[in-house]
């Protein structure tokens, strides 16, 4: 009894020196309060250099390990079409996706190197995470890149809009999960863009 009397006590004055360990870390790193703090300005430079390293978490990280070797096969299916699409539609296409996914690749690679994680390496994807992501296998890229004409148009948008798919999957996962500011609004955008895409393939596809 007196052995429990005796915890109690040092437990409460652990407990008093951690809450004023708490209030003074409180007052110094708010930045919720409107006024904001005296030393916030000051510190801008490094806020924001954190901001790079830190206000993320595994699913941001997840997010940007998997959408680069996503984004990666989509732009080399994507690079088949203006030598092997007769749709003008479909080269249309292909330009868009190519031109909206390289920016974002070097996005995504720049967050995992600032948060010192690993970016996935050229080629290391390719085509072994398929099935839930819409990633194509090796068979059907060679597939892709053996079609030309009509036939390519084809099997061009039906796995492109499997691909979509699994971005779209991959983006709302990013967009519940994610902590991340950035990688969320990128995956915003990929959900819009990619969904209006598969709309547009469906339609030249006669699925609509």
């Amino acid at each position: 009894m007196i052995r429990k009397r005796s915890l109690i006590r040092r437990g409460a004055a652990v407990a008093a020196a951690g809450t004023a360990a708490l209030v003074l870390a409180a007052c110094g790193g708010s930045g919720d309060s409107p006024a904001g703090h005296n030393g916030h300005t000051a510190t801008s430079a490094s806020a924001s250099a954190s901001a790079s390293q830190g206000q993320h978490n595994a699913a941001d990280t997840a997010f940007a390990q998997g959408m680069i070797p996503h984004h990666r096969q989509a732009v080399e299916m994507a690079d088949l079409a203006p030598s092997r699409a007769e749709s003008a539609e479909v080269k249309k296409l292909a330009e868009q996706i190519k031109k909206a996914q390289d920016p974002e690749i070097k996005n995504l690679s720049g967050w995992l190197t600032s948060w010192g994680e690993e970016v996935p390496a050229e080629g290391a994807m390719d085509h072994s995470a398929h099935g839930t992501d819409g990633m194509m296998t090796a068979e059907e890229m060679d597939q892709l890149e053996k079609a030309s004409g009509k036939a390519f148009d084809t099997a061009f948008m039906e796995m492109m809009i499997k691909h979509h798919e699994g971005a779209v999957a991959m983006a709302k996962t990013e967009e519940t999960e994610g902590a991340f500011p950035d990688a969320k609004k990128m995956a915003d955008a990929i959900i819009t863009s990619q969904t209006a895409e598969i709309e547009k393939m469906n339609e030249l596809l006669g699925k609509s």
